[in-house]
């Protein structure tokens, strides 16, 4: 109950952090969606995908998704608690990774502005 009323702070907050805006992004992601750290930097108007992963990396609420964000080439990439986790996490949302890699066109959201 608590990660959910923290998540309602986040949404309503008007001045974000570089995180929080991250953050926001991901939680609009859908079950069985996927995004790249590429595609949220543009989103927030920045390049920043590096800063996009350790933002992730150190995010303090469960409830937001991180693990439907991979890289640019279709791979996985990593994930806080091991790239193992976060493929059994997407398979179960029902994401299929053939080669090492997810599909783009049938697998990608893309939120707009």
């Amino acid at each position: 109950m608590a990660c959910a009323n923290a998540k309602k702070k986040l949404m309503k907050k008007s001045k974000l952090t570089f995180s929080e805006k991250v953050y926001k992004f991901i939680s609009k992601i859908p079950k069985g969606k996927v995004s790249t750290y590429k595609e949220v930097a543009k989103f927030l108007k920045c390049r920043a995908y590096r800063a996009v992963g350790n933002a992730l990396n150190k995010n303090p609420y469960t409830k937001i998704p991180c693990h439907r964000i991979i890289k640019s080439n279709g791979e996985v990439g990593g994930f806080a608690t091991g790239t193992n986790k976060k493929i059994k996490m997407l398979k179960k949302e029902g994401v299929e990774i053939k080669n090492g890699k997810i599909d783009f066109k049938k697998y990608q959201f893309t939120l707009k502005h």
